[in-house]
């Protein structure tokens, strides 16, 4: 089989490897498609937490069964999956207490084992989501739309509640959609206005630029007069970071999806005068995959709100860099094996 390997910072490079057997408790999966993540951006250039070269990107992944390991007998072959890429250990304090999201011990498929960029891939059979006979493309779509529903769930949104976005990229766009199907007013900001243009029309929703000198006013005035509840930032970008504080109300909650490497450096004196509750929210758990695809089966998220590139696996090793890396039109692509 092929497979696409990021050799190490700014290198991808097709491999042939031998076709691996699924072990005990495991399956072999079929990749059908597989969505690009923020991450699989981060790691080409150099610049993602938690990783290593060489290796297989990819986490965002759909395909179907081709081989049942020993013991598997839940699935079919032949039968089409989403893949849960965490694996935890089952065993950490972390574990026991059902946040496996954040296990002390945590492998993600694509991260810190070899993911989905590749013809065929061994993965846990407890770590697949059957999705019937779902779209491929809206199925690789369903873990970051878990991400997302992971951050909204951890600001605990609430009908009726204002909850700013920070961030039109794939997450803020997840999270607002979620948002919204919660009942929540939602505002979405962002500096690229072809991204706020893109939520207006796909989400309906209205939008802002931190960059505007009178961003302030313009949240007060799309929230009744006054900032909101509740904060959710897809940005990972610290400045965007640290200036949450001062945009939201009293009593505020903010939370953090996006990450970087480095320091947060807020005002104590904004963070304590509000009572600001401040938490990180890290991958996502069974719950939130269950909601997303509720959620799915509803027809409040789609593929559309967004896929704005398709890529062909066999070629997209060559071209990663403009085509993915530097396409300032890129919101979410997907790599397809067909």
């Amino acid at each position: 089989m092929k497979k696409l390997v990021c050799q190490e910072p700014h290198v991808m490079e097709y491999v042939t490897a031998d076709m691996p057997a699924p072990k005990a408790g495991e399956i072999l999966l079929k990749v059908e498609a597989v969505s690009i993540c923020g991450t699989d951006i981060h790691a080409f250039g150099g610049n993602q937490p938690f990783f290593e070269y060489p290796r297989v990107l990819g986490h965002e992944i759909c395909g179907h069964i081709a081989e049942l390991g020993e013991g598997v007998d839940s699935v079919a072959v032949g039968e089409r999956v989403a893949v849960i890429p965490y694996v935890a250990c089952e065993k950490c304090p972390a574990c026991q207490s059902g946040k496996t999201n954040c296990c002390e011990a945590i492998s993600v498929i694509g991260v810190h084992q070899d993911g989905g960029f590749c013809e065929y891939l061994t993965v846990p059979a407890k770590n697949i989501l059957s999705v019937g006979d779902v779209d491929p493309e809206l199925a690789a779509f369903i873990e970051p739309f878990a991400i997302s529903a992971h951050s909204v769930h951890r600001a605990k949104v609430a009908e009726g509640e204002h909850v700013l976005v920070v961030g039109a990229g794939p997450i803020g766009i997840g999270a607002a959609a979620i948002a919204k199907a919660y009942g929540a007013k939602v505002v979405v900001a962002d500096m690229n206005e072809e991204r706020l243009a893109h939520v207006r029309q796909t989400l309906g929703l209205a939008t802002a630029n931190p960059g505007d000198a009178n961003y302030a006013d313009t949240l007060k005035a799309e929230f009744d007069g006054i900032m909101p509840e509740k904060l959710i930032d897809a940005t990972g970008n610290p400045h965007s970071m640290n200036n949450a504080v001062n945009v939201i109300r009293h009593g505020g909650t903010i939370v953090f999806v996006g990450l970087f490497k480095g320091n947060l450096d807020f005002s104590d004196i904004e963070f304590h005068k509000r009572e600001t509750t401040m938490m990180g929210s890290r991958n996502a758990t069974m719950a939130d995959f269950a909601a997303v695809q509720k959620l799915m089966a509803e027809g409040k998220l789609s593929k559309e709100l967004m896929l704005s590139h398709r890529f062909n696996f066999h070629e997209i090793g060559h071209t990663y860099q403009q085509d993915v890396v530097e396409n300032k039109e890129l919101v979410k692509g997907v790599i397809l094996f067909n």
